[in-house]
This record gives C-alpha cells, sequence and structure tokens, in this order.
C-alpha cells in the first residue's frame, strides 16, 4: 500500500452494511489516493448478506470483508488515520476512542438499511438507497482540492456533504 495515500475509517454500531459500503466503495472509487477501512463499537457477527449480494452486484470486491471492532483502530500498531467518518447516528452519539493523528472527523449518517422491515423488495431498496447516498458521498468527498484547503474548510467541507 502507498505511504502517500490517506486512510479513512468508517465507524458504525453494527460494521455489517453503511460502513462496510463506506470501506469498499472508497477503495474502488479512490485509485489508491485513499485507503479505507470499516468498524464497529458494537460489531455484528457477519457482514449482513445483502451488503455482499449488493456489492456483487456492482462488481465491487468482497474477499476479506468482516465486521471489526473499531478498538483494532485505536491500537498502537494500527494505520495512522487521515478521515473519520461516522455514518449512522448510534455511532455519532457514542464517545470514540483517542485517534492518533487526530484526524478529520465527520458525521455521515445513514438510514440504516439492516433495520428495514417488510419483504425483500423493501429491504432491497433500503440497501441500495445506503448504498447510492454513501457513492455520491465519495464523490463528493473525492471531488475536493485534498491539500490545497486548510484542515478547518475541509471539516466543513466533510460536514456539509454529510447533510447532503
Amino acid at each position: 500500500m502507498d505511504d502517500q495515500a490517506q486512510r479513512v475509517l468508517f465507524l458504525c454500531t453494527g460494521n455489517s452494511a453503511r460502513s462496510i459500503f463506506g470501506e469498499v466503495i472508497m477503495n474502488a472509487m479512490a485509485n489508491g489516493r485513499f485507503i479505507a477501512y470499516s468498524a464497529g463499537s458494537h460489531p455484528a457477527s457477519r457482514v449482513n448478506p445483502m451488503t455482499i449480494e449488493l456489492l456483487h452486484k456492482n462488481r465491487l470486491p468482497t474477499a476479506g470483508l468482516r465486521s471489526k471492532n473499531w478498538d483494532e483502530f485505536a491500537q498502537p500498531n494500527a494505520p495512522r488515520l487521515d478521515f473519520v467518518f461516522t455514518v449512522c447516528d448510534d455511532a455519532a452519539g457514542e464517545v470514540c476512542p483517542t485517534w492518533p493523528g487526530q484526524p478529520v472527523t465527520a458525521h455521515w449518517g445513514v438510514e440504516d438499511p439492516a433495520t428495514v422491515e417488510g419483504d425483500e423488495e423493501a429491504k432491497r431498496k433500503a440497501f441500495l438507497s445506503a448504498f447510492t447516498t454513501l457513492r455520491r458521498r465519495m464523490e463528493l468527498f473525492l471531488s475536493l482540492p485534498h491539500g490545497k484547503i486548510d484542515k478547518l474548510a475541509l471539516s466543513q467541507r466533510l460536514s456539509a456533504i454529510g447533510k447532503s
């Protein structure tokens, strides 16, 4: 992996859908400029099967995906993080570990597709909505003039992306 690439962590509670989407989409779109990871405060026992299904449908890699505890990224030997995005309301309200290097943080809340009730079609629509929302936010994030704006301006733009 490129030492010049910036590292991004997507956080959620279960790390089975939205944060996994963030990790995979960012890695696919960033062309090595960013390396993304995901984790949860209370990780699920596995990645949601509908997450895997939608990633396959979009020809995105799923090998090695697993629900991880965010503690893995607060360890001394963990990757240095440049950005931390919370993608669910529960994670945004929780006390996060101290992240080495003081990364830029923002909340990019997305409704949890795993909690949607109803038939398979309703659930698939919810997963697609979360996926599409996060992909659009990645496009906006990747279009920012990284390295040309200060940390405060960058933080403000990232917060605005989370509201889009």
